[in-house]
């Protein structure tokens, strides 16, 4: 009896406070659109047009290719630990800082998500309000509901709403690149007149940045994986290759019109409904999959069961989506320095520790103050130090706090 209430429970709430069984697993091409939907993003195709005006031809590949090989190993790594386990990043969390101190990273996730899925409908709302000379308030409660609803039936309606939106955004992405190529002569030519001093050091820091907090939440997607091939291929190639169709769609068109936002590169190609196709599923794709996140972590720190909390992430995000574009972005980029400490830790922990992340295995502790400590120091590394890479130093100071507390502290117990 009680085995088949845990099934129940694990089917409604899509096991969010379970391991994802043998049954519920799913192949390439499932994970392959949901992850592909995950990456396919509006911002980052801004970020994109930033590297477009701010780099040569040559300093933008290497810049991409860079920062996507580190942005692919860092959520690789996440994604065979989630297959492998079957665990949320939140029972992942639970392991590595303990059942209490993984209320942390669960408010740190949930808190950041939920922002930015309010940040997501606003910046779809805002532009398609101006371009069809409507309230954009009507449409934020229209985006805001639909996004909300697709979220709410979980991996199965990812799966569908990711699987319609990644073709069109990449034919619509391809076609204004190729456009811009040919009216600008070239990708050479186009990036060798907006060239500006961005650094290749600052265009891999763009690149990671750009995801790397996002990408934190893989494990809540590729725990459904059928096996960990499938989980690191999919999610490499959706990190790597998906994410470089973002840039490089930012980035030509940015290079050829001077724009630093996708929406308005298109309007300015005249091409105004594929803009707000491409600008509608992007959001939802993303803001899907950040919903989600936002829920299981409510239902970590609450107890209570997933589907309500995602009903009350969308509320919230959607009531305060304007507000939250307006006010809270910088706040929301200051938050994600903590999110990337967080994945480092889980990975770090997963190696040193990995009987604790079998089947039945219970968190080894209450609260585990290396991890906690981690992150705080990781997100004052990561926003105050200003050499080399914001992300990565923050993962550094975190795996450092986390070692230390590791051989000073609970060896000697």
């Amino acid at each position: 009896m009680a085995q088949r209430t845990s099934k129940r429970q694990g089917a409604d709430d899509d096991y969010a406070l379970e391991a994802v069984p043998a049954t519920a697993r799913k192949g390439f091409w499932s994970m392959f659109v949901v992850m592909m939907g995950f990456t396919f993003f509006s911002a980052s195709m801004s970020v994109g047009a930033k590297l477009g005006n701010g780099l040569d031809f040559t300093g933008f590949i290497w810049s991409v290719v860079i920062g996507g090989i580190i942005l692919g190993a860092y959520t690789g790594g996440l994604a065979y630990i989630g297959c492998d386990t079957g665990f949320t990043l939140d029972l992942l969390a639970q392991r590595s800082f303990g059942t209490a101190g993984s209320k942390l990273a669960s408010v740190l996730i949930a808190f950041t998500q939920i922002g930015w899925f309010g940040v997501g409908v606003a910046m779809f709302a805002i532009p398609a309000a101006e371009l069809l000379g409507i309230s954009p308030v009507i449409l934020v409660i229209i985006a805001g509901a639909c996004m909300t609803a697709s979220a709410y039936f979980g991996i199965k309606a990812l799966t569908i709403v990711s699987a319609i939106s990644v073709p069109l955004i990449a034919v619509l992405g391809i076609y204004s690149m190729v456009l811009s190529g040919i009216e600008g002569g070239g990708l050479v030519a186009i990036f060798s007149k907006s060239a500006g001093s961005l650094s290749i050091l600052g265009g891999v820091g763009l690149v990671i940045g750009s995801f790397v907090s996002g990408g934190t939440a893989t494990p809540n997607f590729v725990r459904f994986a059928k096996n960990n091939t499938v989980a690191v291929t999919t999610t490499v190639i959706a990190f790597f290759l998906g994410n470089s169709l973002m840039f490089a769609f930012g980035a030509v068109g940015g290079a050829f019109t001077g724009k630093d936002d996708i929406f308005y590169v298109m309007i300015a190609q005249g091409l105004a409904i594929p803009a707000l196709i491409v600008l509608g599923a992007n959001i939802w794709t993303t803001n899907n999959n950040a919903l989600y996140t936002g829920g299981l972590g409510l239902t970590n720190i609450t107890g209570l069961r997933q589907k309500p909390m995602v009903l009350v992430s969308g509320v919230v995000g959607t009531v305060a989506a304007i507000w939250l574009y307006n006010n809270f972005v910088g706040w929301l980029n200051f938050l994600n320095a903590t999110l990337p400490p967080v994945g480092a830790i889980v990975m770090l922990d997963y190696v040193m520790h990995r009987k604790n992340y079998r089947a039945g295995a219970a968190p080894a502790h209450k609260v585990h103050w290396g991890s906690i400590v981690g992150v705080v120091a990781g997100a004052i590394v990561g926003n105050f130090v200003t050499l080399g890479i914001t992300s990565i130093n923050a993962m550094i100071a975190a795996c450092i706090c986390y070692l230390l507390a590791e051989y000073l502290i609970y060896r000697k117990k």
